[in-house]
């Protein structure tokens, strides 16, 4: 069974709004109580925080559907339902955040680092926050928003300031447990370590990191094997220790090979650099460590490569981790070389508010005229817009008219106008695969003389075509009754034509008796 798990798909959803009520203050010797529904609380966040005692994301591996709490109903008597709590999701520190294209979302790094993975959504208001002069006791309530639901990728990347690669059984889980406290597992066959391993190394005054990375083989930057898994630990790394083996017993490998074929893979490994904010693997620091020269021959191949190495400008040492022969100078040159690299680093600036002002003619919404092959239909798109009709109760007609009236106000009816909509053309708000279709009338806003009882809106029940009819079948009402308009005009005339109308002649007065 699994124990690390760097990379997983999350399913998030934020909490559901809870619904806004509407209600009718009624109490005894008090008439007339007025509109007392409260609103809905707000659904919950699904938050991922950097906690610096998480180290995996084994959890979401198992897990991976996870949802906060839903805001609750509001109720009378002016009381407002209870937001829902916020999830908060533990992540490694170094974790980055994609979309399911590779997007990158957030690069958590920094105890307490904070990312909203899904938003809650609102919740609606009751009828005593819908109240105005003009609607003095609403019948209705706006519904609670849904929350937000995605999918995004978690990938850890290893914070460390010294990443040891190398191939398998080079000796780098012997080094890393040698030059600090961590205790990995090690065997002498191939990649005994399977996740990657970090220590802490204190060098007198200075102290950083070591990241332990299972080993490499040719074709890892491809994806041959694991490759492409192990190589994402040692992008944030400041400084790059090639770990060779000079006691190997495999005929077709040697240090000098070993080393040109990691630093190939290093090359061609296409890292993410605006997630790690360093230099390319390629162009940073680098040291070779000669490793078992407690064997004879080892030393003597390490003696015999070494100044080939020194030629192409890398420093080097020759070291034992079994016998610990060699290891202060190395961990006293990794100490000069991070600090180098934590110095050349920029200074840490505070998180910048980025104030991005809406635009003077920004409307909030567009209207786009879109062609099929059975006529042209209006898509209205814009935050507004969508979430009030996702809000809106469509079998209270008044909640509906409601609707209009805010659409109208907002401007989507002028801007309808300009696009070339007549009345019963289809409109769309929201995406054209799962938005709400409606045949377009022209609103005349609403007065309290067309309110009616509550929950109703005579605007909508003196429709001459209610129950709501089909565009065609409009249509179709419209064409009969022009018909029928010309007929009867056409009968009028033909019996005018025919003396049917003629006009009476004025009597003669009788004579006088």
């Amino acid at each position: 069974m699994a124990s690390f798990v760097d990379r997983v798909v999350l399913h998030v959803a934020g909490g559901n709004g809870g619904n806004g009520v509407a209600s009718v203050r009624r109490e005894k010797f008090k008439p007339l109580g007025g509109p007392d529904g409260g609103n809905g609380g707000r659904g919950g966040d699904v938050i991922l925080e950097v906690d610096p005692q998480t180290t995996t994301l084994l959890a979401y591996h198992h897990s991976p559907h996870r949802r906060a709490t839903n805001g609750a109903q509001g109720a009378g008597d002016l009381r407002n339902g209870k937001n829902g709590e916020d999830l908060v999701l533990a992540v490694p520190d170094g974790t980055v955040v994609k979309t399911k294209d590779g997007e990158v979302l957030a690069d958590l790094v920094g105890a307490g680092t904070q990312f909203v993975a899904a938003a809650g959504g609102h919740g609606g208001l009751g009828n005593a926050a819908l109240a105005s002069p003009r609607r003095k006791a609403p019948g209705f309530a706006l519904l609670g928003e849904e929350g937000e639901t995605t999918e995004l990728v978690l990938e850890l990347k290893s914070v460390a300031d010294v990443a040891l690669v190398g191939f398998p059984s080079a000796g780098k889980s012997s080094l890393i447990a040698a030059m600090s406290a961590a205790r990995p597992k090690i065997a002498d066959y191939p990649f005994t370590t399977l996740v990657p391993n970090l220590g802490v190394v204190q060098a007198g005054d200075e102290r950083y990191t070591v990241a332990d990375v299972p080993g490499l083989i040719p074709g890892a930057s491809q994806g041959k094997g694991l490759g492409l898994d192990f190589l994402r630990h040692i992008e944030r790394c400041a400084v790059i220790v090639h770990v060779l083996d000079c006691a190997t017993l495999e005929p077709d490998r040697d240090p000098i090979s070993d080393l040109d074929t990691i630093e190939a893979e290093l090359s061609a490994y296409a890292e993410d650099l605006t997630v790690a904010g360093r230099l390319p693997l390629a162009q940073r620091p680098r040291v070779v460590v000669l490793n078992k020269v407690d064997v004879p021959e080892a030393r003597d191949l390490a003696e015999l490569v070494r100044p080939e190495i020194e030629a192409r400008g890398l420093e080097v040492h020759e070291i034992s981790a079994a016998s610990h022969e060699g290891l202060r100078p190395l961990s006293f040159a990794l100490a000069r070389l991070v600090a180098e690299a934590r110095a050349a680093a920029p200074a840490a600036e505070p998180t910048r508010v980025v104030l991005r002002p809406k635009a003077v003619d920004d409307a909030g919404f567009t209207v786009t005229a879109r062609h099929r092959h059975d006529g042209v239909f209006y898509q209205v798109r814009g935050a507004k817009p969508e979430r009030w009709v996702r809000q809106t109760d469509f079998a209270n007609d008044e909640a509906v008219g409601y609707l209009a009236d805010r659409l109208a106000r907002l401007g989507v009816e002028d801007e309808l106008f300009k696009a070339g909509a007549k009345p019963g053309d289809e409109v769309v708000i929201g995406p054209v695969e799962g938005g709400v279709i409606f045949d377009w009338e022209p609103t005349m806003l609403t007065g309290a003389e067309l309110l009616g009882p509550r929950g109703s809106d005579q605007r909508i029940e003196d429709v001459e075509y209610a129950p709501r009819s089909s565009r065609a079948e409009r249509r179709k009402g419209y064409k009969e009754r022009m018909d029928a308009k010309a007929a009867a005009r056409e009968e009028l005339w033909t019996e005018r034509e025919s003396g049917h109308w003629a006009t009476p002649e004025p009597e003669e007065p009788h004579a006088a008796q």
